[in-house]
């Protein structure tokens, strides 16, 4: 009889690791079908069909992945996600190759990819079509290529440093304290040998190319996003939005149950002489951390920096097991995977879209997620708002608009004007001020958004017509606040007077 001389196939550790990242990608595509649009979607997706260099509140990438998403699959609530669930496939991927990168072995790799799939942003991240899923891939990007950088001595990962900065200015400004702590890093440490290189100014220039078309918008603007990001930093502070920015880093940013990774991932990458290589990544964690904590910044900024901490850690702690005796190092593994399998559940089920709403577990995750409860109620709203619509006379429709007092009311009656037969749809929040009140003049307005006294404070006559609701009772903004619906009527000065009058920033 033949001896058959085939082989198990083995894959490699980089096909584990791109198996895992599409794992991923799949598992966020599957749960993501639940509720609807955030409302931040809901924005993101009104200005991807309005495509431009740059809007008030952010940059182009999102908007233009958005609209990659709606020339593919329409209006798909799982399919619009489906581009940011990819993104944090790749996250995952560069988490567990900068884990080999600095000497881990396969399990390391697979640790690191693990514990960055499970940590709040990246969870929150693979849910949503918003900034932050991006922002998230190029921050981890710029640390993949400075490991490549340190690990290679190949000056030419600068291209890669620049092409990633440029990317992320072009997602999400807070990209700038990232390049900050980088360049404090390279001053720090041994990296300022390639300040000599020809290499990093080239990366730079192609961070500024990239980064130029908003740029160019900007002064075009008079730099209206600094005024924004001025006020809007305001406002969190005094919502108290930075506040326990230190406690939060725990349970809110990183996973609970991962601190033993990323604490023990600093140290060594601060102190550790098996990672003194790699002292740039710790500085630059320091650095931009120091000024997110100055500036109160929001907790979760610091987000994408802790996970070259993660990579560190699972390599450090494979290191150190393996100096222990084999009994050691089977309860060591078996707890620390054990660690990571719970915190995976719990915040895998506190932050994805999987509990049936009003269910016993809904009470408890919308507590714990507040992000979710924003996501019900648009179609139930613009239901209303049609039923309002359909009750003016016809002789007033063709002059007939609504005004929204937010963009995620805007976003939500302009993606589903077309359903529901609704008209134009106008308001002041950021970047829709520009778009203007119509042609022609807008007679009878359907006020959505607002208060009485702020609606009375634009129109002579306002006639109260319902109170936002939704199908489910759940309590968010929309039902909580400015929860009135009017018609108004009679202007109290010329449009273009008031226009003037009705920018704001959220």
């Amino acid at each position: 009889m033949e001896k058959s001389n085939s082989s198990p196939v083995r894959l490699s550790d980089t096909g584990i690791l791109v198996l895992i990242g599409i794992g991923v990608a799949l598992f966020h595509v599957i749960t993501n079908g639940q509720y609807g649009f955030h409302r931040d979607e809901l924005d993101f997706i009104m200005n991807a069909r309005r495509l431009d260099w740059g809007y008030v509140s952010y940059p182009l990438v999102t908007p233009f992945l958005a609209r990659i998403g709606l020339e593919l699959f329409g209006e798909s609530l799982r399919g619009l996600r489906i581009i940011p669930a990819i993104a944090q496939g790749i996250v995952v991927i560069l988490a567990g190759l900068m884990a080999r990168d600095m000497g881990g072995k396969r399990n390391a790799q697979i640790m690191a990819a693990f514990a960055v799939f499970i940590t709040p942003i990246s969870l929150q991240g693979g849910t949503l079509m918003m900034y932050f899923a991006f922002d998230f891939l190029w921050w981890v990007l710029v640390a993949f290529c400075l490991v490549r950088l340190l690990v290679t001595n190949d000056a030419r990962y600068w291209l890669g440093i620049g092409a990633a900065i440029g990317l992320g200015m072009m997602t999400k400004y807070t990209m700038a304290f990232w390049v900050i702590g980088l360049i404090v890093a390279v001053l720090l440490t041994e990296a300022r040998k390639y300040l000599r290189s020809k290499w990093l100014y080239l990366g730079a220039a192609l961070a500024l190319l990239i980064f130029l078309p908003n740029l160019i918008w900007q002064i075009q603007h008079d730099f209206v996003s600094l005024d924004y990001l001025s006020a809007i930093h305001a406002r969190d502070i005094e919502w108290g939005r930075g506040e326990g920015f230190v406690i939060r880093q725990f349970y809110d940013v990183t996973n609970t149950f991962s601190l033993p990774l990323w604490t023990v991932g600093l140290s060594l990458c601060l102190f550790g002489a098996s990672m003194k290589r790699f002292r740039a990544l710790g500085w630059m964690f320091i650095i931009t951390f120091a000024l997110f904590l100055i500036n109160q910044g929001r907790p979760y900024y610091t987000g994408p920096s802790y996970v070259m901490l993660l990579a560190a850690g699972a390599v450090g702690l494979e290191n150190w097991l393996e100096t222990r005796t084999e009994r050691m190092r089977r309860v060591g593994s078996g707890l620390l995977w054990g660690m990571q399998v719970i915190g995976g559940l719990i915040f895998i089920i506190a932050i994805k879209p999987i509990a049936p709403i009003n269910s016993p577990l809904w009470e408890v995750t919308s507590n714990l997620n507040r992000e979710v409860v924003e996501m019900v109620g648009w179609q139930d709203l613009s239901a209303q708002v049609a039923r309002i619509y359909q009750s003016i006379p016809d002789s007033e429709k063709p002059r007939t608009t609504i005004l929204a007092g937010n963009y995620g009311e805007a976003g939500a009656l302009d993606l589903y004007r077309d359903e529901y037969g609704l008209p134009p749809v106008i308001t002041g929040a950021n970047s829709m001020w520009y778009r203007g009140y119509g042609d022609p003049e807008p007679e009878t307005v359907i006020v959505v958004g607002f208060e009485r006294s702020q609606a009375g404070h634009f129109f002579k006559q306002c006639d109260s017509v319902g109170m936002v609701t939704n199908q489910y009772g759940v309590k968010n903004e929309e039902t909580s606040h400015h929860t009135g619906l009017y018609i108004c009527r009679q202007p109290q000065q010329p449009w273009n007077v008031m226009w003037r009058q009705m920018q704001w920033f959220q």
